[in-house]
């Protein structure tokens, strides 16, 4: 299937997800590694498998080999460092910031693909996955790196519409399963 496919499996009560997702996606302008690249790092992020089963393979046909395996990549750690960091953050102990993280991040410094992209995909995801430390540490390297807040809220609307339909029809999906 597709991006229309999709679209088409949105139920009628969630018309906004519908609309929306033709919009971020069908009407970005965010180049197309950018776009693909945060479309599929946060299908993979919100964890919805007919959100990724549908969008993959035009993310995959729309993306060098190098960039697929980034997103991938950005999806991966971010889940790791999504967790990792929030926790840290929310500890009322602050002691916690100041220990090793003694994690592996080593795809952070060297992605394979333009390190704006892979920011601003580690970004989106972080987005989905609510981490308050990591998304303020990747939305100042993409403005030091001269990354507009348009761009930047444009990953976001991403990672939101993503995550809303994701969470729309595997809802559906459990629901129908139950009638």
């Amino acid at each position: 299937m597709s991006l229309d496919s999709l679209k088409s499996a949105v139920p009628d009560y969630a018309k906004d997800l519908k609309l929306n997702l033709g919009s971020v996606i069908g009407n970005s302008d965010l180049p197309a590694q950018q776009l693909w690249g945060t479309v599929l790092a946060t299908a993979i992020a919100s964890r919805s498998p007919i959100v990724l089963r549908e969008l993959e393979p035009e993310a995959k046909a729309n993306l060098t080999p190098e960039a697929y395996s980034a997103a991938k990549s950005a999806a991966a750690i971010m889940a790791m460092n999504n967790v990792f960091y929030r926790t840290r953050h929310l500890l009322s102990d602050h002691e916690y910031g100041t220990l090793r993280a003694g994690l592996r991040m080593n795809v952070i410094g060297n992605p394979g693909v333009d390190k704006v992209d892979f920011e601003l995909w580690s970004f989106a995801v972080s987005a989905i996955n609510g981490c308050g430390m990591c998304l303020d540490s990747h939305e100042q390297v993409l403005r030091k790196a001269g990354v507009d807040r348009e761009t930047i809220q444009e990953a976001f609307k991403i990672a939101a519409v993503v995550e809303a339909v994701g969470a729309t029809l595997d809802a559906e999906a459990v629901l129908t399963a139950a009638e």
